[in-house]
């Protein structure tokens, strides 16, 4: 007997035979996990493809969402590229979604209960705990089908928890990084931190190989910060010319607990980034930061919410795009004040720095605001790099590409600048460095 086609539209790449194939192979894990990827599937399977007529896909290319001819890898690649190296107190590196590389925390964090562990193990050591924080706080801007996907077929990904009054010195590392034509990858991420504790986590998603691997991504993440606690993550991914990826975060920030995101957007033909921040508690305070050097003829697409449901919370978001070529970038950020979210002060900037009169900006920030008693505002700035700051590079023999690079990581500085982390700081400087070099 034939398998059942996976679409009334048999376009697309992914079967019904594929997913069953899935989850025999997962037999090991917990029947709840089993049985919330089945309802994945039926939600990805019910769900449309984004149309023109939706507000949450505004100004986005909606031709280039074809999901045909991909599968997903079984085996890792002898293609590893790594990051910059920086002090770190454990690192968990996937290839093709196999684990190829670990180093374990120390001891001394294992005593106090600390967990940093792919997904899966997490599930089998730690499943209770897994099922309490696993998408807890749907992000819900716009890539639900997309989300369904990467539930139904995920397998790649870390598990981060830090029990109370912990705090972690050095970053905990997870790098994803996917080699092969035609190939996808579906990584989650969950990060538990208890009351009053305090850890750095970094992500990096590589392609591996030619920059003209096809590739499709759809991944995850659950940042949870509980009472008092302070979360600082970074995640930097720097797919291939050809990739067409998805992320969202899920951010929960609790009473007086303070979570710093940051996001480095560098590669992919078109790359979608969805990020929802909820206040949950009085004293609640989110930074929500991304930086993209949009280059070539790529598409940058970034949703933001910042919900305010606590009142005394606090929320700033900033986004810095660069613009090259005939690339193009869309911010579309709303800012939500709830009823009983009074004295609430929250900002949302995004900026824009066009290097090229082919380069299309998009922005559209907004506020939705509940109560009478807040402080909000939003904007947007869009412009050309300074002729004169250009020119009085060039005049001292600084090459026009070396000019301006030192311009964008000066227009970059600010976000940069807000992590602690000196030895985070000059990677990512050096990420940021690297595409002007191809």
């Amino acid at each position: 007997m034939s398998a059942p086609a996976l679409f009334t539209t048999p376009a697309e790449g992914f079967t019904s035979a594929r997913f069953a194939q899935h989850l025999s192979q997962r037999g090991y894990l917990p029947a709840w996990w089993l049985e919330t990827k089945k309802a994945a599937w039926n939600q990805f399977l019910a769900l449309p493809l984004p149309s023109r007529t939706d507000e949450t896909w505004r100004f986005s290319n909606l031709k280039g969402l074809d999901l045909d001819g991909y599968h997903v890898p079984e085996e890792p690649s002898q293609q590893i590229p790594h990051h910059t190296d920086f002090p770190q107190a454990a690192e968990i590196v996937f290839s093709n979604r196999q684990v190829v590389a670990r180093s374990t925390i120390s001891a001394e964090l294992a005593a106090k209960g600390v967990i940093f562990a792919p997904l899966d193990e997490a599930l089998r050591n730690h499943g209770d705990l897994v099922r309490q924080y696993y998408q807890k706080h749907p992000t819900n801007l716009g890539s639900e089908k997309f989300v369904a996907l990467n539930t139904a077929l995920s397998v790649a990904g870390g598990f981060l928890y830090v029990p109370a009054d912990v705090e972690i010195a050095l970053p905990l590392v997870i790098q994803h990084t996917l080699s092969g034509n035609n190939v996808s990858m579906f990584p989650h991420t969950i990060v538990v931190l208890g009351p009053r504790a305090k850890a750095t986590l970094v992500e990096f998603f590589i392609s591996g190989g030619a920059e003209s691997e096809r590739q499709f991504v759809s991944g995850v993440n659950d940042l949870h910060a509980s009472e008092g606690a302070q979360l600082t993550y970074v995640g930097a991914q720097n797919w291939s010319r050809a990739t067409l990826a998805f992320q969202t975060n899920s951010i929960a920030v609790e009473r007086d607990a303070r979570v710093l995101s940051l996001n480095l957007h560098l590669g992919g033909r078109q790359s979608r980034h969805e990020s929802h921040s909820r206040l949950l508690g009085p004293g609640a305070h989110s930074e929500m930061l991304a930086l993209t050097v949009a280059s070539g003829e790529r598409e940058f697409d970034q949703r933001t919410l910042q919900t305010h449901i606590a009142p005394h919370t606090t929320s700033n978001l900033l986004y810095k795009n660069a613009l090259l070529d005939s690339a193009k970038t869309i911010f579309s950020g709303l800012i939500i004040v709830e009823p009983d979210a009074q004295q609430t002060d929250a900002y949302q900037k995004n900026r824009n720095l066009m290097l090229s009169d082919t380069a299309e900006a998009h922005s559209l920030p907004g506020l939705e605001i509940q109560a009478n008693d807040v402080k909000c505002s939003h904007g947007s700035t869009s412009a050309r790099i300074d002729a004169e700051q250009e020119f009085y590079l060039q005049a001292r023999g600084i090459k026009p590409v070396e000019a301006r690079r030192l311009l964008v990581s000066a227009f970059f500085e600010e976000v940069l600048n807000k992590l602690d982390d000196e030895n985070l700081h000059a990677a990512l400087t050096g990420l940021i460095a690297s595409q002007f070099k191809r």
